[in-house]
């Protein structure tokens, strides 16, 4: 059972140093009880004492990470049954699915789907992570040549999938540089599969239907020194699955139950032959609650939706999206050209930015920090007022790279224009339109 933030800090040097942040010892043991500081912040913590502190200091569900070629990628980590309650940290990894039953062609043509899903939304780069080569057959030597393609010409996160330990051997010699993720430990080969995966020091998909079985399961492979597992309770119907996920995750979390304090991967490509109810399936998954879900087919039709869905669930909602203030060139503006401000929350930005760019309009967008704010938002704060405007506008150079002296603000803060005017007296004040998508004939009818 975890410690409280007082049986912690009876084990901490009480020296109130201040170097792990944190005001007090008191304050730091509190704050490593509910999940929110790090044992590691603290330069004075023991040896002993850090064993002890270990579980105190673990989150309930183990964080594993999952390789890429050129980055990490972590699941699990999650501390929350629903997302207001605090937030969740570590979005669901989306990966394609290989079979050794596939022709060159149609492995070619996934790997390349792979590479070509890159989407920009919000200054964020949106993509799948993993792909995941899985045996079908049996052959070793075939299963191994597919998982070298794909180390070869993807970036992708690798998981070998198989049930025979002999196959993911050859296909883990092929690629282990890539320190791809194993799989799949059964009651059946838990032995030579956890010790393989101990051996190369890879994390470990462990597969079992009921939940006593998989219980079972999961203790045997931490009884042998494996740390990072991935479960798989094995549902076929979505039903079942999704009734998986929650009783998982809430054992974990509530009664912290060990052997389910660990991150899931689900397979909607072996749930159903319909592409439509597949995605639907991993949307499913994505929200409840899989740390990685697997699909037979990157289709941008299905993967884009999928990500989007996943953005908007793993963004703290405690925190706003935001880009950086400053002066912002759109279709290269030049002396003469307009001059608009907004605030700097990512999605306005985005939305307005668009729209100027589809005027073609050349404009210099002001951004200006808002703390994350909408216009309306910011306005209501006393963070987007006529006095905030002119001090930015004053201090962001833009009066050194162009002639114009009117400046365009968002129709919602209309109020703010006599103000404005007040503070900038050699500067025309115009009142934008309410709506983004009324901009580009307001440009150019200027």
């Amino acid at each position: 059972m975890a410690l409280t933030g007082i049986e912690i800090f009876k084990l901490l040097a009480k020296t109130n140093c201040k170097e792990c942040g944190f005001p007090t010892c008191l304050a730091f043991a509190m704050a490593l009880a509910s999940g929110k500081a790090e044992l590691a912040a603290c330069p004075y913590v023991s040896d002993e004492v850090r064993d002890k502190l270990a579980e105190a200091s673990a989150p309930p569900i183990r964080p594993v990470k999952i390789a890429m070629k050129d980055a990490v990628k972590t699941v699990g980590g999650e501390t929350v049954m629903f997302r207001h309650e605090k937030t969740f940290f570590n979005p669901t990894l989306i990966a394609g699915r290989l079979t050794t039953a596939m022709s060159d062609a149609d492995v070619d043509a996934q790997i390349g789907k792979f590479n070509s899903l890159q989407f920009d939304r919000v200054g964020l780069l949106l993509q799948p992570e993993m792909l995941v080569v899985h045996d079908v057959n049996g052959d070793a030597a075939k299963f191994a040549a597919m998982a070298k393609k794909v180390a070869d010409q993807s970036e992708a996160a690798i998981m070998l999938c198989s049930d025979k330990p002999e196959v993911v051997k050859a296909g883990l010699e092929a690629v282990k540089d890539r320190k791809p993720l194993l799989g799949v430990a059964t009651a059946a080969n838990a032995d030579a599969m956890g010790a393989l995966a101990k051996e190369a020091g890879l994390p470990l998909v462990a597969q079992a239907e009921g939940y006593g079985a998989l219980a079972e399961l999961t203790t045997k492979l931490t009884g042998m020194g494996l740390k990072d597992l991935i479960i798989d309770a094995g549902a076929k119907t979505l039903k079942q699955a999704l009734q998986d996920q929650i009783v998982i995750r809430r054992a974990a979390l509530v009664p912290k139950f060990k052997p389910f304090g660990f991150p899931t991967i689900t397979c909607p490509c072996e749930m159903t032959d319909d592409p439509m109810m597949e995605a639907l399936y991993a949307a499913t998954f994505i929200a409840k609650y899989g740390g990685i879900t697997v699909l037979s087919d990157l289709d941008a039709a299905v993967v884009f939706p999928l990500l989007l869905e996943r953005l908007n669930i793993y963004t703290d909602p405690q925190k706003p999206m935001i880009i950086s203030a400053g002066i912002y060139e759109i279709n290269n503006p030049g002396p003469d050209s307009p001059v608009a401000v907004t605030t700097n929350f990512a999605l306005t930005y985005f939305i307005v930015s668009g729209e100027i760019e589809g005027s073609k309009v050349p404009t210099w967008l002001l951004i200006q920090d808002t703390e994350g704010l909408s216009v309306m938002t910011a306005w209501a704060a006393g963070k987007f007022s006529g006095d905030t405007v002119a001090h930015f506008v004053k201090k962001c150079g833009i009066t050194d790279k162009t002639k114009t002296r009117t400046i365009i603000i968002p129709g919602y803060s209309a109020g703010i224009s006599g103000d404005l005017e007040e503070e900038l007296p050699d500067w025309k004040v115009l009142i934008g339109p309410r709506e983004a998508s009324h901009i580009p004939a307001f440009l150019k009818n200027l």
